[in-house]
């Protein structure tokens, strides 16, 4: 049975992996690993060892505790889980990371006070 830990940093690998446009062959690369291992780590059929998620953090150029955000004493929430699976969601966020910085923030706020008006 998966356990509701193992699917959590699954899925914050592959939010991550698919946010910078990376393949599941690139980061299997990067780490010395088959494809076919990420796919199992990212439904979270397989666990991911303290050393293998180290290689995917530094591979991914993220804090290994990104993979630990959001999940609380009782797991991911719905909402979560839900933004990670919708792919118009993952789109709109990789768009954003394509942006320079200096515009990506113009953007932000442009959202931020967007929202704030709805």
């Amino acid at each position: 049975m998966k356990h509701v830990v193992d699917v959590h940093v699954g899925q914050r690998i592959r939010h991550r992996r698919w946010t910078i446009g990376m393949t599941q062959q690139q980061l299997a690369d990067a780490v010395g690993i088959k494809f076919q291992q990420i796919q199992k780590y990212e439904t979270g059929m397989n666990r991911v060892s303290a050393s293998r998620l180290w290689d995917i953090s530094r591979a991914m150029e993220v804090p290994i505790t990104f993979f630990f955000d959001g999940l609380g004493d009782d797991g991911p929430s719905e909402a979560e889980i839900d933004l990670i699976a919708d792919k118009e969601a993952l789109q709109l966020i990789r768009a954003y990371y394509a942006i320079p910085e200096a515009q990506r923030r113009q953007i932000f706020e442009l959202a931020r006070v967007l929202s704030q008006a709805a």
